[in-house]
């Protein structure tokens, strides 16, 4: 009797590790720099919910945001060594783990988002993420920064000639330092952790980003008074992973986990747009002086060189355009 309790016992204990490893979950991290109320939020929310459901809790993705797991550079290093599984990246700093990405800062490359997912979510932009292999990075889709805009606390701006001598933040990327040069700005490139205080400080003048990024960071509290809607530059944000996750996970997963990338980073845009313009409103409310139609062609003409100085980008910019005029 006691040898069919002890095998009973081992029975029922084995039966309850088996059921355990069943329901056995993945904990991955994910990692922004911004806070709770920026799109990236969205985005990375609508992500983890879409996985989560999808592999039946198998997988749960905890998000950190703030710049909890470092700036952007820190963590695409971590990614690509394998120390970080996921975060969401503004476009800027993947051109330093492959050339080739640069090709999306060129300035005015796009008129509008239709244009720019067109791009994006087609044959050329799969192609684009594919090109981070190399550097241990998948890119799994492009959810939107934005169409970015110059603030400051000097001037208002009108046309590319009231920029001249502004000394703005630029994000960390050889293609927007070259845009401002060109433009006759004291450009700065600088992480986004230490921008904001250089604004309080004055350090810098002023920062070029989206609506959604002036509104969320309230741009008015950092000394910045004026806005130009320039819409100098479409900014990327991808949904990045350590190549050496992704490639762990069996076939089905890998898809799960690009599906649901792409339907988030959709649903990220979709929210964009609908927000936009009451944020820009509170903007304005908040003592932001908004130009909401500069001299547009002014800033184009002023940064055209940037192009001759990107001849690696000339196969690329000319299969864009090819699209685009499809």
């Amino acid at each position: 009797m006691k040898n069919v309790t002890k095998v009973l016992a081992l029975f029922l204990a084995l039966l309850m590790c088996l059921c355990l490893a069943a329901n056995a979950e993945t904990t991955l991290q994910f990692g922004t720099t911004v806070n709770e109320q920026d799109s990236f939020q969205v985005a990375a929310e609508k992500f983890a919910e879409l996985v989560n459901e999808r592999t039946g809790g198998e997988y749960v993705i905890e998000i950190y945001p703030n710049g909890t797991l470092g700036g952007e550079a820190d963590m695409l290093e971590s990614m690509s060594m394998g120390m970080l599984d996921m975060g969401i990246i503004t476009a800027g700093p993947f051109v330093n783990y492959s050339q080739m990405m640069g090709v999306l800062d060129m300035p005015f490359l796009f008129a509008n988002g239709e244009e720019a997912y067109k791009i994006l979510d087609g044959e050329i932009g799969r192609e684009l993420l594919d090109t981070l292999e190399d550097a241990g990075l998948k890119g799994l889709a492009y959810a939107e920064r934005g169409f970015r805009n110059i603030t400051n606390s000097v001037k208002p701006v009108t046309c590319a000639a009231d920029v001249e001598g502004l000394k703005l933040r630029v994000m960390e990327n050889e293609v927007y330092t070259k845009t401002f040069q060109a433009l006759n700005v004291n450009a700065v490139p600088m992480n986004w952790q230490d921008t904001l205080t250089a604004l309080q400080q004055g350090t810098v003048e002023g920062q070029e980003n989206p609506i959604n990024v002036i509104w969320s960071y309230k741009m008015w509290e950092y000394n910045q008074k004026y806005c130009v809607l320039d819409r100098h530059s479409y900014s990327t944000a991808i949904i990045t992973m350590s190549l050496d996750l992704f490639n762990s996970l069996d076939a089905d997963t890998q898809q799960v986990f690009l599906d649901a990338a792409q339907e988030a980073a959709e649903y990220e845009r979709a929210w964009v747009a609908e927000q936009e313009a009451g944020q820009l409103q509170e903007i304005k409310d908040n003592g932001i002086e908004v130009v909401e139609d500069p001299d547009v062609e002014s800033f184009r003409e002023a940064v055209a060189g940037v192009y001759e100085a990107y001849p690696q980008y000339a196969d690329y910019i000319a299969r864009i355009q090819a699209v685009l005029a499809e």
